[in-house]
């Protein structure tokens, strides 16, 4: 015999990850909590390989803990779940832990390691490899349109109150367009006073804000021609536009199979009842945690229906005769929305396998 055999490793562990914007930090746990040791891997592909090949020398590993799997640990996130693994996505320790144990990239990782261990954490995260990714990206540059877009107009109403008194007549009591296309014609001249000054700057803020608003017109159409092609049904719902509709698929992601229920995608948009009682009493509470842009756009749905929705409209009267304020009913209304969408996202998932 030449040489004796090492034996492969037949422990099992769970790796937790600190995920930073260069560099990942891991530290590997195994079943009985003991530390098996500590890496640290740059956050780009090699890395990433690096890691998976270091987590294997300690036996099969049975998840990965990873923090910020929407942000610095996206990219980890969809290499795990292409080679096979399990990431499961952890939150931040609570503020006890942190004063307990201290802070810092190891015990970070430890922590969350321990939490994928212990079963605390088992969200799975989202992919980020399909047309809910791009439908993604188009909001998020449309979103940031409008929001600078009504910037633009709040600063431009704010100077119009400051400038010399005959050019605030001008454009006193106008409609909002007719300000808009006035102030982008003014002809400052040399700027040599006052009135020449306010003009040219009324006149940039107008036609920043005509450049932005042409901006989301272009976002909206390549956004209404992504969310039709990938959830028609709840582009055609009543209430619910492509802007809504778009909001639903990049809350999920682009694995819906991972909301196991509808009690679970309720809780994801933050419309579900907690329970808030003590002794023999049975109250609840509004849900305050979720994902809040999924609820803003369930409530802006319910608006909607409220006006335009004669079932909708008999329900709130309804529930009006019974002595419940407009507070209470909106966030029951909210659930009906939340239910169709839940559909939707059903009928998308992969069939289950038997075994």
């Amino acid at each position: 015999m030449t040489g004796i055999l090492q034996a492969e490793p037949i422990g099992k562990v769970v790796v937790g990850v600190d995920t930073h914007k260069y560099v990942h930090t891991a530290v590997a746990v195994d079943v009985v909590g003991g530390v098996q040791g500590t890496t640290g891997v740059p956050a780009d592909r090699g890395g990433y390989q690096q890691l998976d090949t270091w987590a294997r020398r300690f036996g099969r590993v049975l998840a990965f803990g990873v923090e910020g799997t929407g942000s610095y640990g996206a990219g980890l996130a969809s290499h795990l779940r292409r080679h096979g693994h399990k990431p499961v996505e952890v939150n931040r320790p609570d503020r006890r832990v942190r004063r307990r144990r201290g802070k810092s990239d190891p015990i970070d990782a430890e922590n969350a390691a321990r939490a994928g261990l212990a079963g605390t954490a088992t969200a799975t995260p989202k992919s980020t490899e399909g047309m809910v990714e791009m439908v993604r990206h188009i909001k998020i540059a449309r979103d940031g349109a409008v929001e600078t877009r009504t910037q633009a107009i709040v600063t431009l109403k704010a100077l119009i109150v400051t400038v010399p008194d005959e050019l605030r007549r001008q454009l006193r009591g106008l409609p909002k367009m007719t300000l808009i296309e006035r102030c982008a014609g003014l002809r400052p001249g040399p700027v040599t006073s006052p009135a020449a000054s306010a003009k040219h700057s009324i006149r940039a803020m107008a036609r920043r804000w005509k450049d932005l608003n042409d901006e989301v017109k272009e976002h909206d159409a390549l956004l209404g021609a992504l969310t039709k092609a990938h959830a028609p049904e709840p582009v055609d719902a009543f209430g619910i536009g492509a802007d809504t509709a778009a909001e639903v698929p990049v809350t999920v992601g682009d694995n819906p199979e991972r909301i196991r229920s509808q009690a679970a995608f309720a809780k994801l948009a933050g419309v579900c009842p907690v329970p808030a009682s003590s002794g023999r009493t049975n109250r609840h509470r509004l849900n305050r945690g979720g994902h809040r842009q999924l609820n803003s756009a369930l409530y802006r749905v319910v608006i909607v229906r409220m006006r335009f929705h004669q079932p909708t409209i008999d329900h709130v009267a309804r529930r009006t005769a019974e002595g419940k304020t407009k507070q209470e009913i909106i966030p029951c209304l909210k659930r009906y929305p939340a239910r169709e969408t839940h559909q939707y996202i059903k009928a998308k998932q992969p069939p289950t396998k038997a075994t």
